[in-house]
């Protein structure tokens, strides 16, 4: 079973901002109350005298004390600004390899409450031919990544290995074969990528026309006859949609290996 982390992350920095509010409003003088009169002095002796030792905190109140701030800044970066995730499989190559570190700016379609996804603030759409992280639709919980490919409204069509768009060809340049895939070059929406073919394989089960609901998108994988995406399992509703994105910023194998940057840069 996947780790909701948003939610966890939710869980721990409300959890430990209460108890550090309620020892601010209340326990903490109690605390100092308590002192006073087992030492015989009064509330303002305790506090105002330099000699006067405070009660030390309990262990619960001093952890949430220092890990509040640091969880609420993690999870307003996290979850309105920039958030880090790593590639699992190989349906975005040769755009992303499996074990790209990538990021992901989670304010260009909007702000949105963390765990329920809901949009609060309307800053921006996705846009033809951006890579986008989103929840996907079967689960509504397991985050996927796919390249915009259709717009609310857009009549899709993927026949022998080409795509149409309104009932226009969405044109590709051969750039070099390199079996068991051919690489080609694509422009969609102005934003130039390569994409994968597999050569010799029939689109098959790929191949279909598709009307895309309004707000909803159809996502493709760069890695066309290797990316369970829209042409399987449908279009992916707004209130999905994660982020665009925009970087790599590593590449790291496994523990057993030291990462590397060579693959450092934007996301086109």
């Amino acid at each position: 079973m996947d780790i909701n982390f948003p939610l966890i992350l939710v869980v721990l920095t409300f959890s430990t901002g209460m108890i550090w509010l309620l020892d601010v409003l209340f326990l903490r003088s109690r605390r100092l109350a308590r002192q006073s009169a087992e030492g015989g002095v009064s509330d303002g002796d305790a506090v105002e005298s330099s000699g006067e030792e405070e009660p030390a905190e309990p262990w619960l109140i001093d952890l949430s004390r220092s890990f509040f701030p640091v969880l609420a800044i993690v999870l307003v970066l996290r979850s309105f600004l920039v958030e880090p995730f790593t590639i699992p499989s190989g349906s975005m190559l040769p755009t992303l390899e499996v074990d790209d570190f990538i990021l992901v700016n989670k304010f260009a379609y909007g702000l949105r409450l963390p765990v329920i996804g809901t949009k609060i603030v309307d800053i921006g759409e996705p846009q033809r031919g951006d890579v986008m992280v989103f929840k996907f639709p079967e689960d509504g919980e397991t985050n996927y990544i796919k390249r915009v490919v259709g717009l609310p409204g857009d009549h899709i069509r993927y026949r022998d290995k080409t795509l149409y768009i309104n009932g226009q060809v969405v044109e590709t340049q051969f750039v070099a074969k390199l079996p068991p895939v051919e690489l080609r070059r694509e422009e969609l929406g102005g934003v130039e990528h390569d994409i994968y073919l597999t050569m010799g394989r029939r689109s098959g089960a790929g191949e279909g026309e598709w009307v895309v609901p309004e707000n909803h998108y159809f996502m493709m994988g760069d890695n066309r006859d290797n990316s369970n995406d829209s042409r399987f399992w449908g279009t992916v509703p707004d209130e999905l949609v994660v982020g665009k994105a925009f970087a790599i910023w590593m590449h790291w194998k496994s523990l057993t290996s030291l990462p590397t940057f060579d693959r450092v840069g934007r996301i086109e």
